[in-house]
């Protein structure tokens, strides 16, 4: 299992196939949700994925900030179906944050997440920013994490 963390100009082909195929098996397939998965802010984000030979077995997209919020975000966070439980979405969170902190230089990242990994990312150092709200159908809050307040 390899980390890669790319442009969307240094993605290949086969790269971007196989995370728009994750993404939208995750996020439109199996929480049986249909919305625009490609939304024009791929090719202005950072693009952080553990692959092995075959697959996508996690990833998650950067935005800088302007693009979702006025702060960085992240975004599209998931870990494919097979590779579930293993700790990657935690790993693949901890070097998003790492890139974004210690790489971009932003200090404060803002997610929109979904309800049920609350506690997920407050373990990550999120703190809950906002009362609950619907995206897409499903029940999400804000969250903002600044600097190393773990």
């Amino acid at each position: 299992m390899s980390l890669f963390i790319k442009s969307y100009e240094e993605l290949t082909k086969d790269e971007l196939y196989k995370i728009l195929k994750e993404r939208i098996n995750v996020f439109v397939v199996e929480q049986n949700c249909p919305y625009p998965e490609i939304d024009g802010r791929d090719i202005d984000s950072y693009h952080i994925f553990l692959k092995d030979s075959e697959s996508i077995l996690a990833y998650v997209r950067v935005l800088k900030p302007g693009i979702s919020f006025e702060e960085a975000s992240i975004g599209r966070v998931l870990v494919n179906e097979d590779n579930r439980g293993l700790g990657l979405g935690k790993k693949i969170m901890e070097n998003a944050i790492q890139f974004i902190t210690n790489e971009l230089r932003y200090n404060i990242i803002r997610i929109s997440a979904q309800e049920y990994l609350l506690k997920f990312y407050q373990e990550l150092g999120f703190k809950k920013v906002s009362e609950m709200y619907l995206e897409d159908g499903i029940p999400h809050v804000e969250m903002v994490f600044q600097g190393n307040n773990k």
